[in-house]
């Protein structure tokens, strides 16, 4: 296992609680990072997760990365508590899949907002700590969805899509301050976000990979710690695809 040193990381994990998100916050604790990780309202995964990992460098907060007002209320508590921030990684995020036709608008603007306008809203916030340290590592979980396509996934592909193109923005924004901007694209990792799929179409979907196997959360976060390490300073605008060759 390659060994990261984060000892004098503070870092931010959106959905930093359960699957993706949570592998994240717990490689950053094993590396010695102080980790904040939000959830949007799942309190007993929240306290599992606290005592799984069982660490004082962890501490969860509640909070709707949709909601600008309540993100600018984390931040402001936040920048009391700690003099930096050098890692944020924009992991929330939501499924409400259904074909264009027949998606209520509900759905739609669900998926966008906690996907996209959630990845805006921690990322303003996030930079305004960044820069005054004219260091940081912005991170943000995108999918090979916004790039292909998947049927009845119209609002999560466009609001993956979103992403990508925000965050090329951002890193031609930030790249004079020593921030990074980049995002990693995992395909289908075995986690509870892909879990509700029908047996069928999971079996399509792992014919479809060139591994023919759904990924491990680990193989997720050990992209993202790279990609957070002060080795990896000259990457910025960019896409990391953990995908099995999909």
């Amino acid at each position: 296992m390659i060994s990261y040193d984060f000892k004098d990381y503070t870092v931010v994990v959106t959905g930093g609680t359960r699957g993706i998100g949570a592998a994240v916050s717990e490689a950053f604790i094993k590396s010695g990072a102080n980790v904040t990780a939000i959830y949007a309202g799942n309190e007993k995964a929240a306290r599992e997760f606290e005592t799984k990992c069982n660490s004082d460098r962890l501490k969860t907060v509640k909070c709707d990365v949709s909601d600008y007002s309540q993100v600018e209320a984390f931040f402001n508590e936040f920048d009391k508590a700690h003099k930096s921030l050098e890692v944020l990684v924009n992991c929330a995020g939501i499924r409400k899949d259904s074909v264009v036709g027949l998606m209520p608008p509900d759905d739609w603007n669900a998926v966008l907002s906690i996907n996209l306008t959630g990845t805006y809203n921690m990322s303003k916030f996030a930079l305004m700590k960044m820069m005054q340290n004219r260091f940081g590592r912005i991170i943000s979980i995108t999918s090979p969805s916004g790039k292909i396509g998947f049927a009845g996934q119209s609002n999560y592909a466009s609001a993956k899509a979103g992403q990508v193109a925000f965050s090329k923005s951002l890193a031609k924004e930030t790249a004079k301050r020593s921030i990074t901007v980049n995002c990693v694209s995992p395909g289908f990792i075995d986690t509870d976000f892909i879990a509700d799929l029908p047996e069928e179409l999971r079996a399509q979907y792992k014919s479809d990979v060139p591994m023919k196997r759904f990924g491990k959360v680990e193989e997720v976060s050990h992209a993202i710690l790279f990609l957070a390490s002060r080795e990896a300073s000259y990457i910025t605008g960019t896409v990391l695809e953990v995908t099995g060759g999909l």
